[in-house]
């Protein structure tokens, strides 16, 4: 492009200090991407006034309305296209830029003073919606972690011999290869719910969407709660996997749209708390269900919580992002606000529609195909970028920790050479360890919400990853050794620091690394590559435990040592940074990365990714 897009976008200066602030204008809080064809026309932008002095508008100060008519850059909030922040200028005013505290606005009509709702933190109201959104993630939590400790009783009828009553089974024995595939058409299921929830919810909502997507857990909690074969089990549980897939990719969706700035982190890895959760009280629950015929109720559960949701969010606000893109603005004003009680949303509101104004502006211009950005035939190269959004959402699911959630009854009971009456003893000890491996988790999650706002993504991936390989090793030298307990507790530090990092963090990265332009379709890929290595690794598990014995988890040393390497030389840092920021960082091919934080180093211009 010849045209001059330098002066409208972000830049930095060093000052005399040697720490770098931030001057000029940002096109967009979300970069639009266009292919780079030279045939296509470049819309005009919005150019810098001719009065503009970069001393009137460094990091943290307020702009005189003498010099310029735009707010400063914040490190909190990214502003939408310059035409849309000339009304704002006289509200910018109201920004503490010396502190780091919510701006306070003058009061309103009933003489109460109310804060800016861009700068507020999680809020009561914004919580109870996204506590009501992720109970689909409860529910995918409960689908894939309550085959675990009924395992041999459903499988190897642990229980007892195979009894009839009332026209059910008291168990369907399988191979343990077969039993792999049962357990893996979970994911396969989700890899297929995944494919096409992006679509219809852009259609018709996320909301209605996750209303529609409770009848797959109902059926699926049906066909397998009355399954009388190996092929109507694994029929349900791909049924059900199509609502966990559903619900990975919308519950992110929502939270992420409804989410304030400085919420983001904490609704970024709440989806994976509540498959956390969801898992753990599955396993609480098999504790006293997992006997021959109660099992089946315990896979009945799902469809209770599915219905208790569908009545729940009916009292959720859609998402407000959606329905101002379908022009349904007042509504949008009304939900934005019942997620923001008590704050003052004018602002917040006034930005989104510019933003989406922005998109409608270059909406007339084709946008670049999947395969435009895979090979980097954009104006601005991604690859790098895309690499790691997919490596992330691979690594999550190679790392083993869902062999550990599907397998650990299993695996615990061959560590602690149980005979068959202790086997049939519930709670028998590997049923027991096997809760206290889900508890741990979910407060690892926890723990990882909290300190990766303060430690950054790059630096608890690499720990963590790290940490997840060392961790497996132990596993292998304690299974090698015929020790139980280094086996047990190396299994509970293993789920601790992989779910507190590693665990997660590959929901953010998409959202945090990539133009709204191609977020689309990169996301719908990350997720099919996710729940396919999920499916990999479910299915080869229990063929990896009869081929390696107490080696088992010797591959998973070797990805999870990938997955750190990859972190120390690859890994992009989006802390407190807009995606222009991070696209202007790391595009171009994939490259190593450098050691050096870019706040020690001199900063180059963010592209604009129009």
């Amino acid at each position: 492009m010849t045209t001059d897009l330098a002066d409208n976008v972000e830049t930095t200066q060093e000052t005399d200090d040697g720490t770098s602030t931030s001057i000029g204008l940002a096109i967009a809080d979300e970069p639009v991407l266009l292919p780079s064809t030279p045939s296509q026309p470049v819309p005009s932008l919005p150019t810098r006034p001719a009065n503009y002095s970069a001393s009137d508008n460094t990091a943290g100060s307020v702009p005189s309305s003498t010099s310029t008519s735009t707010r400063p850059i914040d490190n909190h909030y990214i502003d939408g296209p310059a035409s849309s922040r000339n009304s704002r200028i006289n509200s910018s005013s109201n920004l503490d830029s010396k502190k780091d505290k919510p701006a306070i606005l003058e009061g309103d009509e009933k003489g109460m003073s109310r804060t800016d709702s861009r700068y507020s933190r999680l809020n009561r109201s914004l919580l109870l919606c996204a506590i009501a959104v992720a109970l689909s993630s409860i529910n995918y939590g409960w689908v894939i972690g309550s085959v675990n400790i009924p395992a041999l009783v459903i499988e190897e009828c642990s229980d007892g011999p195979e009894t009839w009553t009332s026209g059910f089974p008291s168990c369907i024995p399988m191979s343990s290869i077969m039993w792999g595939l049962v357990v893996g058409l979970t994911p396969l299921g989700a890899w297929a719910g995944s494919m096409f929830s992006g679509v219809v919810a852009d259609r018709f909502g996320r909301k209605r969407i996750l209303i529609v997507n409770n009848a797959f857990f109902v059926a699926g909690a049906l066909l397998s709660s009355t399954s009388t074969s190996i092929v109507q089990l694994g029929v349900g549980r791909f049924v059900s996997g199509i609502g966990c897939g559903v619900a990975s990719n919308l519950v992110s969706t929502y939270n992420s749209e409804a989410a304030t700035v400085r919420s983001r982190g904490f609704l970024g890895g709440f989806q994976q708390l509540m498959i956390l959760v969801g898992l753990f009280l599955s396993q609480v629950v098999s504790i006293g269900l997992s006997a021959a015929p109660l099992w089946r109720v315990l896979f009945s559960i799902s469809a209770g919580l599915a219905i208790f949701q569908t009545l729940v969010l009916f009292f959720v606000p859609e998402s407000p992002k959606f329905l101002a893109k379908k022009g349904r603005m007042e509504e949008s004003q009304a939900a934005l606000q019942r997620l923001r009680t008590g704050l003052d949303i004018s602002l917040e509101f006034e930005d989104l529609v510019a933003v989406l104004d922005t998109r409608a502006a270059n909406a007339a211009i084709s946008p670049p195909t999947l395969w435009q950005v895979l090979t980097g035939k954009t104006e601005v190269d991604l690859r790098h970028l895309v690499f790691c959004v997919l490596f992330l959402m691979m690594s999550q699911q190679w790392s083993g920790a869902k062999g550990v959630m599907f397998y650990s009854t299993e695996i615990l009971s061959s560590t602690f050479h149980l005979t068959t009456s202790e086997k049939q003893h519930i709670p028998s000890i590997a049923q027991l360890l096997t809760l206290g491996i889900g508890a741990i988790g979910a407060i690892a999650v926890i723990v990882g919400m909290n300190i990766l706002d303060k430690a950054g993504r790059r630096t608890v991936l690499i720990v963590s990853s790290l940490s997840t390989s060392i961790c497996a090793a132990l596993i292998v030298i304690g299974s090698k050794l015929d020790l139980g307990p280094l086996v047990a507790t190396a299994m509970y530090l293993f789920n601790l620091v992989f779910q507190s990092g590693a665990g997660f963090i590959p929901y953010l990265s998409a959202s945090e690394l990539l133009p709204y332009s191609v977020l689309g379709s990169i996301s719908g890929l990350a997720a099919s590559v996710n729940c396919l290595t999920l499916f990999i690794v479910s299915f080869t598990f229990p063929i990896l435990d009869k081929a390696l014995g107490s080696y088992l988890f010797t591959p998973f040393i070797a990805t999870n040592f990938i997955t750190f390497l990859f972190g120390v030389f690859l890994m992009p840092e989006a802390k407190g940074k807009p995606v222009s920021q991070v696209v202007a960082e790391y595009q171009g091919p994939i490259h190593l990365v450098s050691a050096v934080s870019p706040r020690c180093r001199k900063k180059t211009p963010p592209l604009p990714v129009v």
